[in-house]
């Protein structure tokens, strides 16, 4: 199920219901405002400082990204509500306003776990270059990471009462590991049985075993794009798999390792870039257009100013005239890291549906909110299109199954 809400986030989430929701994954203003030179002094805390310091207009002279609501505690307090106790919240913002909306949000009631970072080549400089003895400085630097706050609603009892109550209160671990063909170490916990350890360091220890199942997922992510994978550093080749077909080594090695091979197993030389290690989701025009009509020119060039991106006609040459589209491939991770099978995802500041497509195309309901009414008519078009693909995939998969059990019926059992 999927529904589209059209008005201010604040009066649409007082309509809903307590613990409705499994998660809440969104993209909200960053408030990136010409305060002037900072918030007002004598201000007595935090927000009243931020809301004395906004702009009617932010990014790009944006009106929506103006003002100051996403570094209200009463907007997040709200969405606390409408979470299931142990439910996860993940929120985008910018480098130099993060830290007012983390505020807001651990001040509403959440628990702060984690920030994540989205890391990325296409950020636009936005400096006031000098003139003069001075020519070659500027007053910014190019955006290239935007961090995300990971944060939890409190758990009722344990994690593991909670998430048999309610579903949620822990991160999908295993869904979201980082895909790989090397072999990745697995630590488990397991008895060891040591007559004389104590604790669970020695005699309630851990297990390692490797498999190609992917890497634990990380705190970082990245577009993939050349200049980002150029800044990871090299890491070449892994260990080799471990082989135990030599002779017994002497008294004073135990375990495994006691027979020790004549002949070790070369080290993998699949990819030498840091960058493997993180989960990469890349952008692409055709998907911020999916569903929609749109020419075969770009509003502006990746290596066009800021300025260029203020004057460009975004609506009469790009389908989806948002200027902050997230990956969906990124947003299938998210919304996969924090939601149960089957679950409720809500999106407070829906775009142009971003979160909604990555939702839907992972098989969650989906709950979305946009001020804008153009910008909810491109989030429709952009989820209706997941929808459709959505069900396409179901149908391959129910065709795959059938195709499979017929051949099966054709199938001789082994006599013995």
């Amino acid at each position: 199920m999927t529904t589209l809400h059209l008005g201010d986030c604040l009066a649409v989430l007082a309509g809903m219901p307590d613990a409705s929701f499994d998660s809440i994954v969104t993209d909200p203003p960053y408030h990136l405002t010409n305060n002037g030179g900072g918030p007002a002094r004598g201000s007595d805390n935090a927000y009243t400082r931020a809301r004395a310091g906004a702009s009617s207009r932010g990014f790009m002279g944006l009106e929506w990204d103006g003002g100051d609501i996403a570094f209200r505690p009463d907007v997040w307090r709200e969405c606390l509500r409408v979470l299931k106790p142990g439910g996860h919240l993940l929120a985008f913002s910018a480098a130099r306003t993060y830290h007012r909306m983390a505020c807001a949000i651990e001040d509403a009631g959440f628990e702060v776990r984690d920030q994540v970072m989205w890391i990325y080549s296409s950020g636009f400089p936005k400096s006031k270059n000098l003139d003069g003895e001075w020519e070659g400085w500027g007053t910014a630097l190019k955006p290239a990471h935007e961090p995300l706050c990971l944060a939890r609603r409190p758990l009722e009892g344990t994690v593991a009462e909670n998430v048999a109550r309610y579903g949620v209160g822990a991160l999908n671990i295993d869904g979201c590991r980082v895909a790989s063909d090397e072999l990745v170490a697995r630590i488990e916990h397991a008895d060891t049985g040591a007559q004389r350890g104590y604790g669970g360091g020695i005699r309630g220890g851990t297990r390692r075993s490797a498999g190609t199942d992917g890497r634990w997922p990380a705190n970082v992510m990245h577009d993939g794009s050349d200049a980002v994978l150029a800044a990871f550093p090299s890491a070449p080749g892994q260990q080799g798999r471990a082989v135990n077909d030599g002779a017994a080594a002497s008294n004073s090695v135990y375990g495994a390792m006691r027979n020790v091979t004549a002949a070790p197993a070369p080290r993998v030389e699949v990819d030498t870039s840091a960058a493997r290690f993180f989960y990469c989701a890349k952008a692409s025009r055709a998907d911020r257009n999916a569903g929609l009509p749109s020419g075969d020119v770009p509003a502006v060039s990746q290596d066009s100013t800021m300025r260029a991106c203020e004057t460009a006609d975004w609506a009469a040459r790009n389908g989806n005239h948002h200027p902050t589209v997230k990956p969906t491939s990124l947003m299938q991770e998210l919304c996969r890291l924090v939601t149960p099978p089957g679950g409720h995802v809500l999106d407070p500041f829906m775009g142009s549906g971003s979160t909604g497509r990555g939702a839907v195309l992972e098989g969650f309901e989906f709950s979305g909110i946009e001020l804008s009414a153009a910008y909810h008519a491109i989030a429709r078009a952009r989820i209706d299109d997941a929808a459709r693909a959505r069900a396409e995939l179901v149908r391959a998969a129910a065709d795959e199954s059938r195709a499979r059990s017929q051949l099966d019926l054709f199938e001789v059992p082994d006599v013995v």
